[in-house]
C-alpha cells in the first residue's frame, strides 16, 4: 500500500469515526428525552381486590403506595405506607447499583447507561 492510499484509508476511517461518534450522540440524547418522558407517566395497579394500591413511574420508582384501612390499624396507614415507599425504593436504587457494577465487568470499567436495563 502507497502512503497516499493509507492516507486516503486513514481519512476514510476518521469519517465513519466521526460519523459514529454522532450517531452515538443523537442516541444518547433521544435515550435521555424518553427518559425523561417516562419519568412524567406513571401506572397504577391493586391487589387483594383494591387492598394494596401501587403507583410507579415509568422510571421504574414507586411513587405511591395505598393500603386499605380494612388491612391494618388506620392509625398506621401513613407511616407503614412511607416505610415500605422507603425500603422498596432502596431496593430498586441497590439493584441498579449491582447491575452497574456487573456491566462494568463486561465493558472493560466503561459505565454503560444502567437506565436502559
Amino acid at each position: 500500500m502507497t502512503a497516499d492510499a493509507f492516507a486516503i484509508n486513514v481519512r476514510s476511517m476518521e469519517v465513519d469515526f466521526k460519523e459514529l461518534i454522532k450517531q452515538a450522540q443523537q442516541l444518547q440524547e433521544r435515550i435521555k428525552e424518553i427518559q425523561e418522558q417516562l419519568a412524567r407517566k406513571t401506572v397504577t395497579v391493586d391487589t387483594g381486590g383494591g387492598m394494596v394500591t401501587v403507583t410507579v413511574n415509568g422510571r421504574q420508582e414507586i411513587v405511591s403506595i395505598k393500603i386499605d384501612p380494612l388491612c391494618v390499624d388506620p392509625r398506621d396507614i401513613p407511616m407503614l405506607e412511607d416505610l415500605i415507599l422507603t425500603a422498596v425504593n432502596q431496593g430498586i436504587r441497590r439493584s441498579r447499583e449491582l447491575a452497574a457494577q456487573e456491566l462494568k465487568q463486561i465493558s472493560g470499567g466503561v459505565p454503560l447507561p444502567i437506565d436502559l436495563l
